[in-house]
């Protein structure tokens, strides 16, 4: 507030890279008139996308199954092909167990920066309850608007169906998942990095897998990348390895750049912002 009330009528845009409401303070911009855009942020995108596509293929054995499919493994189950109809089919030939859908499932984030409020956006469309943890919970108005839960790293990792992380790494946050964590996650557990892999102990989630002590993972970052040769996680078949794609075409950055400029030259040509935050939509905007 005091940088909006200091900027006076020179200020004729704030203009905020992603979607987090919270990064500005949104009354009193509007007591001023300033008009606030919410660029909505590439990259994070990306990422939120590639989140949910490793959390789909872990829970419908997408890699095993065209695995299979493609080296007709339906041959060692004695099966023969049939013309399909449409009430003829095959359904789940290959006898995949514990398939499963996000329908429902508890979504837990561990952190709730650009990325993981794309990734909550979109688990709402999935009807998914989703936990999060952060280290200064979001406020609680923004909280109801998004349906999200603050709760403690003990508590996310004991609840939730899928465990995605999407903190920074650092200092404090290495090795945030570890052996205790993955020994108190639920059996039926996938775990989803795409954020880095010192977040992870991976030794210690090799060993929880390779003895199927949760579902499954779906990783897309690693202490060391490429992936070295024989590592441990190459060899298990609960796993999903991407190398290091989350961000899509890696143009993120840039275009939200090109998009930022082209919002500020609308303005300074007298022309209205896009992706301008309206008051009177507070409670759909998200």
């Amino acid at each position: 507030a005091a940088m909006i009330n200091a900027a006076g009528p020179i200020l004729k845009l704030i203009q905020v890279q992603g979607r987090a409401p919270w990064a500005v303070d949104l009354d009193a911009a509007i007591a001023a008139n300033v008009p606030v855009s919410f660029m909505p942020h590439r990259g994070a995108i990306a990422v939120a996308e590639h989140t949910l596509a490793l959390a789909l293929g872990v829970y419908r054995k997408l890699v095993p199954g065209h695995l299979q499919t493609a080296s007709a493994a339906y041959k060692d189950l004695g099966m023969e092909p049939v013309l399909t109809d449409e009430r003829t089919i095959a359904f789940n030939w290959m006898r995949f167990d514990g398939l499963s859908e996000l329908y429902g499932k508890v979504l837990g984030l561990v952190g709730l920066g650009d990325i993981g409020l794309e990734v909550a956006r979109r688990a709402r469309s999935f009807d998914m309850e989703v936990l999060y943890m952060k280290r200064t919970p979001i406020p609680p108005e923004f909280e109801k608007i998004l349906g999200l839960r603050y709760v403690s790293l003990e508590v996310i990792v004991a609840q939730s169906d899928i465990l995605s992380l999407h903190t920074p790494h650092t200092p404090q946050t290495e090795g945030i998942i570890g052996a205790n964590q993955l020994a108190a996650m639920k059996p039926t557990a996938v775990l989803i990095n795409t954020s880095r892999g010192g977040l992870v102990d991976e030794d210690a989630l090799a060993a929880c897998l390779d003895k199927r002590e949760i579902a499954g993972a779906g990783l897309d970052v690693f202490r060391m990348e490429p992936l070295p040769t024989g590592h441990p996680l190459m060899d298990l078949d609960n796993v999903l390895l991407a190398p290091h794609v989350g961000g899509g075409g890696g143009g993120g950055q840039k275009g939200m750049a090109s998009d930022v400029i082209t919002n500020i030259t609308r303005v300074a040509e007298g022309l209205q912002a896009e992706h301008l935050f309206e008051p009177t939509e507070r409670a759909v905007w998200l």
